[in-house]
């Protein structure tokens, strides 16, 4: 087997692949209370607009007709409780994480909404989903598919558990496409962004990490061609903000 075989990029370090998921999840561990902070912090809150536009493509129906998504690596359950509010009293949501304590602090945040009851929580890794085939009406994933240790395998499975006829989204960073705008993003990226992670979080290491992975993610063609090889048909992606990040979206025909 070769070396890219048995290891994978964990930022710009080569680790192996057996130690991303262990290194992905104490990341995550050390900032779950505080990740929606730092996501308002380093995104100058447009990462509120970019999970807007995705539930809006979405489409969640008004009425009382199930629909049953499943969210992947949602743990806080900032989308899920988008799609539920947007939707009608049939929205269903299941998070899927494999962080208890992010999962934690979206069961906190569902009973303090009074979703509870539609939006459910489900510690499992998105290699392996616990779920049946053919079981939801739709599968999101937002900032979440670079942190998957095998990102093909992730999208397999999330494939395996789609309906047929029902479609996938993807939020994720991207590349910038806007002369210019790409150096002072970098600027940001690789200054701001761990020192304010240090600030908040007393952990700059992590979000050193964060930024690393996304230089790290395939570019728009590159992770299209991954989504067609899972199976997904009429694969798309739409650049926002000048390409800062992408919203990548396939159907199960």
């Amino acid at each position: 087997m070769t070396t890219q075989e048995n290891s994978t990029h964990f930022g710009f370090r080569d680790v192996p692949l057996s130690d991303k998921q262990r290194m992905v999840d104490e990341v995550f561990h050390s900032v779950a209370g505080r990740y929606d902070l730092m996501n308002d912090l380093m995104s100058a809150g447009m990462h509120r607009a970019w999970k807007d536009a995705l539930v809006s493509k979405l489409r969640p129906p008004l009425s009382a007709q199930k629909f049953s998504v499943l969210d992947v690596a949602g743990g806080t359950g900032d989308i899920a409780f988008r799609i539920v509010e947007a939707g009608g009293s049939g929205v269903e949501v299941t998070v899927a994480d494999i962080n208890g304590e992010m999962l934690a602090v979206g069961r906190e945040r569902a009973e303090a909404r009074g979703v509870d009851r539609t939006v459910r929580f489900a510690e499992v890794n998105a290699e392996s989903l616990a779920f049946p085939d053919k079981h939801f009406d739709a599968v999101t994933i937002a900032f979440g598919i670079r942190n998957v240790p095998r990102i093909p395998v992730g999208l397999n499975e999330m494939f395996r558990v789609l309906k047929t006829g029902g479609q996938f989204f993807c939020l994720e960073f991207s590349q910038v496409d806007v002369p210019g705008l790409d150096a002072i993003y970098d600027a940001y990226s690789f200054r701001a962004i761990p020192e304010i992670g240090r600030l908040v979080t007393g952990d700059r290491e992590a979000y050193q990490y964060l930024v690393e992975s996304i230089r790290k993610f395939p570019d728009r063609d590159a992770f299209a061609k991954l989504m067609r090889d899972a199976g997904f048909s009429r694969v798309s992606a739409t650049p926002m903000s000048g390409g800062i990040v992408a919203l990548h979206s396939g159907w199960k025909l």
